[in-house]
């Protein structure tokens, strides 16, 4: 079918079934700001759904939706854009506290090391602590003498 074949002829056999008449200026309504307030707080107020009042109101319901989202950006932009400052106080410096050596960390190190053997062979250092089971050692030791 040809965009030609849409058009009303004169001479067409079928009557035309629908006729739709513009009235008024053709143009976009225009809702003041205070009228949008009070649709957009029923919407939230009621019980109803927004499409129920978008309807009373000759709206689509995305427009409806978009004046919500609209009525909440004001105060996200508000409190980003807003400069907020805190007072500042200076105080007098303190001094640091000086750290103090605990002789028990010394003990602790020196008794951690005590009863352990170090061993070195071609420039590789072995330490064996207390506890260390023989047959490991040995095998360590043979290992290294191996190598060498």
């Amino acid at each position: 079918m040809t965009i030609s074949e849409f058009t009303l002829k004169s001479s067409d056999l079928e009557p035309v079934r629908r006729l739709e008449v513009f009235t008024g200026s053709g143009r976009r309504r225009e809702w003041s700001p205070e009228e949008k307030a009070r649709i957009v707080a029923e919407s939230y107020a009621t019980d109803e759904t927004v499409c129920s009042v978008a309807r009373r109101y000759a709206l689509s319901p995305q427009q409806l939706f978009t004046w919500r989202r609209a009525a909440r950006q004001p105060l996200a932009d508000a409190t980003a854009s807003e400069s907020l400052f805190v007072p500042a106080v200076i105080a007098a410096r303190m001094p640091e506290p000086v750290a103090k050596r605990v002789p028990r960390q010394r003990r602790r190190k020196a008794a951690r090391d005590a009863g352990m053997i170090e061993l070195e062979i071609d420039g590789v250092a072995m330490r064996v602590g207390r506890g260390a089971d023989a047959k490991t050692v040995a095998a360590v030791i043979r290992a290294l003498k191996a190598t060498s």
